[in-house]
């Protein structure tokens, strides 16, 4: 017996009749769906200090449960000190099951961990993905606050198959993305 996500459970049986019905899809395959979470960590004291990436990677795999990778500078840049090919961030996608079970943690424990916190805004790319900013990776419990040595933010986005906005809107919301309320 395999173990299956709670997310991904709730997406087969209520989220796709949901939607069909709102967007009224003939087919199951047209209901948009999520393919992949990306986690971004840009690391601009990495030029000055190389431990800096090792550390992110670290608390990136920690809190994604899945082994960062390093992302290297593409050109010279001499005002900034930056040689091509040094490692100045963290990434890493997340597919599958491991995707469902990062949106679950995050949806409910981290964001609501977050001081005074109001809701996600609602703006995206136009092309149905959505890109959402955090500045403090200490909001998840798998970072231990005594071993932070400093406060990094990264950017998470959710690509979807939606065609259009308002169907990866639909789709996310469906999820329990908080939004903020559109005026």
């Amino acid at each position: 017996m395999s173990y299956t996500p709670s997310l991904k459970t709730m997406y087969k049986e209520q989220v796709i009749p949901a939607l069909m019905k709102e967007f009224e899809y003939k087919s199951v395959m047209q209901v948009p769906k999520l393919e992949k979470i990306v986690i971004n960590q840009g690391i601009g004291q990495a030029v000055a200090d190389k431990k800096m990436v090792d550390i992110a990677i670290k608390e990136l795999s920690a809190i994604t449960g899945q082994k960062a990778v390093p992302c290297l500078s593409k050109k010279d840049v001499s005002n900034f000190k930056l040689r091509k090919k040094m490692p100045i961030g963290v990434r890493v996608t997340l597919r599958k099951n491991n995707m469902y079970e990062f949106l679950e943690r995050l949806i409910r424990i981290s964001l609501p961990s977050i001081r005074d916190f109001k809701g996600v805004n609602s703006k995206l790319d136009g092309r149905g993905n959505y890109t959402l900013g955090i500045e403090e990776q200490i909001i998840f419990p798998e970072i231990n606050i005594d071993e932070v040595s400093k406060i990094l933010g990264m950017n998470i986005t959710f690509v979807t198959s939606g065609n259009t906005d308002e169907e990866a809107f639909a789709l996310l919301k469906a999820f329990g993305l908080p939004f903020k309320n559109k005026k």
